[in-house]
């Protein structure tokens, strides 16, 4: 392993939201293996915090890791997790926003309007409340980072049956050009990263329900998505992981309010 004073994360306090199967948990993960001495991990589900902190262990014995059961669409259990890292750690560096909700497959000119509003609470509305309460901490500290995963729906002509999902996630995007804007005289930063396709649990969900739906093999799904991508793979999920996380570290501290596009070449804005 890289000496400390080399790794990316070192000494630095990085709350994730949203570890669960796929990136959230491999940006947790990736975190403490870029040297990261404090994790505040948080899901709604308690055993998913169980399985990333012995994953965390794996990597990085060294790494002190707090879980935090939280649901980012109550703004009491965002402060509460606040409060819970800051008595353990004293502060908190960076917060890489991954929580989110797909909600139902979909088309804006047929959707049931109504059941856009779990992906708008929770990408959108649930996000903000857990950044603006870090936020807070972080204009006391005047200094600290903040990432918004994101995803490719809003860069490019969407995927049928995500209308609502990207209807969210547009939103976010736009709310980082604010954040960046309102936050950087306390020396905050917030940038946003688009995620491609990536091969963890929810592009794995996505090509099974295409299968299915189309009646093609899974292998022949994923190898088209491939042949699109000009690296020719579907890029794993934790290769993207450590592009996010080089926004809440030192070698990005002069960049705010940028978007980075994490696809392997698919798209090019």
């Amino acid at each position: 392993m890289r000496d400390k004073e080399t790794r990316m994360l070192h000494n630095k306090i990085i709350a994730v939201s949203g570890i669960g199967p796929g990136l959230g948990v491999k940006l947790a993960v990736e975190a403490a293996r870029a040297g990261a001495a404090g994790l505040v991990i948080s899901a709604r589900s308690p055993d998913k915090l169980d399985d990333a902190e012995q994953r965390i262990r794996d990597v990085n014995p060294d790494c002190a890791i707090l879980k935090q059961p939280t649901d980012i669409t109550d703004a009491g259990a965002c402060q509460a997790l606040v409060d819970a890292a800051v008595a353990r750690f004293g502060r908190i560096d960076g917060l890489v926003n991954s929580a989110f909700a797909h909600g139902a497959m979909d088309h804006a000119s047929t959707a049931d309007i109504d059941s856009w509003m779990e992906p708008i609470g929770t990408n959108l509305f649930g996000t903000l409340r857990l950044t603006q309460a870090v936020a807070r901490q972080m204009q006391q500290q005047r200094d600290g980072a903040i990432v918004m995963i994101n995803t490719m729906a809003v860069r490019k002509v969407p995927p049928v049956g995500e209308a609502g999902y990207a209807a969210s996630k547009a939103a976010l995007a736009t709310s980082v050009k604010y954040l960046a804007k309102e936050l950087g005289p306390d020396n905050i930063r917030v940038n946003t990263v688009h995620m491609g396709w990536m091969w963890g649990a929810p592009v794995q969900g996505y090509v099974q329900w295409q299968a299915q739906q189309s009646g093609i093999a899974e292998d022949d799904i994923k190898g088209q998505i491939a042949a699109s991508i000009p690296l020719g793979i579907v890029p794993p999920d934790e290769e993207c992981a450590r592009a996010a996380l080089f926004f809440v570290s030192d070698y990005s501290r002069v960049v705010t309010g940028a978007a980075l596009d994490v696809n392997g070449g698919e798209y090019m804005p």
